[in-house]
């Protein structure tokens, strides 16, 4: 495998082989374009989005800016909005199911490092998948690392470090995020009494 495969495979790889830095570049290039766009010009945001990214469906919003590493191994379902400041280092895929709402300043991180600084140091690097659901919540300043899977209709609380997987329907919070309650019929009965004020 070259490392453009280990990388994707989520095996140890070098950033600097097999075209990766290439790759990185020209993200960099349509990133730089899509960022300083004037926000009257939406019909152009939208193209270079999906120029840069594996894909993003209808009616979906990523309010610059924007940062990536690559943005091809980044998959974005239907009626999705981010709010402004999203970083997504993408070195394996990164999906966001249909209806998630992701807050501002808001980081992805498919990326990581060894551990030991004898092993940082030869400059091997390694990621991991990250899944986020349909119908998903996430708060502002939020930390999302490699390997999470973020199940359908859980809400992240906003400052919260996810380090491990959230079950589907459930809100979690914390430094790292912990799992608070189930989502329950009582939290749809509130808002329904909020809407009838």
């Amino acid at each position: 495998m070259n490392h453009r495969e280990r990388m994707l495979a989520g095996l140890p790889y070098l950033a600097n082989q097999d075209g990766l830095l290439e790759s990185r570049m020209a993200a960099q290039e349509l990133l730089y374009t899509y960022n300083n766009l004037p926000p009257q010009r939406w019909e152009e945001q939208r193209g270079l989005l999906e120029q840069l990214l594996g894909g993003i469906g209808e009616n979906s919003t990523i309010l610059p800016p924007l940062r990536c590493d690559y943005g091809k191994h980044i998959v974005v379902g239907r009626d999705v909005f981010t709010n402004y400041n999203l970083t997504i280092l993408d070195v394996c895929q990164v999906t966001i199911g249909d209806r998630t709402l992701i807050g501002p300043n808001v980081s992805i991180y498919a990326a990581g490092h060894p551990i030991a600084p004898e092993d940082r140091a030869t400059g091997w690097e390694f990621g991991a998948d990250v899944h986020i659901g349909k119908d998903v919540w996430i708060g502002g300043s939020c930390v999302i690392l490699a390997g999470v899977t973020i199940g359908d209709g859980a809400v992240v609380g906003a400052g919260s470090v996810v380090t491990r997987d959230v079950p589907p329907n459930s809100i979690a919070v914390g430094n790292p995020a912990r799992v608070l309650r189930e989502i329950t019929q009582a939290d749809r009965d509130h808002w329904k009494k909020e809407m009838e004020r």
